[in-house]
């Protein structure tokens, strides 16, 4: 490895000793360049947007913005940008929406640290891991739920296209910009299978989604 350029990553956690603690077992390999850390999703997009890493180690669950949601918004800006997430429980929910926002592994806080720095070479090179627990969780999750899969945020904003708001009015309510809430309206019609808003709105109603 030491011919290959060093992997860049980025650390979010919003445990001030989870993040400590990586950032010293990382700092001590020589494949890793630790380029920035996150406490919260909002932080992990903008600092993907300003470093640029290779790769993300993700907190699933924290406050103002989820590891799902941040996977989703970072992956679609820069789908160079790989995403490992990291927790400390296997919840079926967390584990199919973080994968489905794009995240190329999914490993325990308490992996051990080799299973860890080969995760973020193969994560480097396009490879996923995902760990055995969660992947049993995947392998029992139901999909056939209309909607189930809409992270907080999108039913947030799919609350407001069913009050007739404009993408405008949306990013103004929720303070995004515009670009955030067309992503979210893609995603949005994506996962409801809808050609417009106006079928969303109407599924959505159809199905208790607002």
């Amino acid at each position: 490895m030491a011919d290959s350029p060093r992997t860049r990553v980025l650390i979010v956690d919003d445990h001030h000793m989870v993040l400590e603690g990586l950032k010293v077992f990382l700092s001590v390999s020589d494949e890793v360049d630790i380029v920035g850390t996150a406490s919260n999703g909002a932080e992990a997009v903008e600092a993907c947007e300003r470093l640029s890493p290779d790769v993300v180690l993700m907190d699933v669950m924290m406050p103002v913005m989820d590891g799902a949601e941040a996977t989703a918004l970072i992956r679609a800006a820069n789908p160079d940008i790989q995403v490992i997430a990291l927790t400390s429980f296997v919840e079926e929910d967390f584990v199919g929406r973080t994968l489905d926002a794009g995240a190329i592994g999914y490993l325990l806080k308490d992996s051990r640290p080799d299973v860890l720095l080969q995760a973020i070479r193969d994560a480097r090179v396009g490879r996923g891991t995902v760990d055995s627990t969660a992947m049993q969780a995947m392998r029992s999750r139901q999909k056939n739920v209309v909607g189930e899969d809409l992270t907080t945020r999108e039913l947030e904003v799919l609350a407001l296209l069913a009050a007739g708001m404009s993408n405008n009015e949306i990013a103004d309510r929720l303070t995004l910009s515009g670009g955030t809430v067309r992503l979210h309206v893609s995603n949005i019609l994506a996962k409801l299978e809808a050609p417009n808003r106006t079928t969303a709105v109407i599924i959505a109603m159809k199905h208790n989604l607002v």
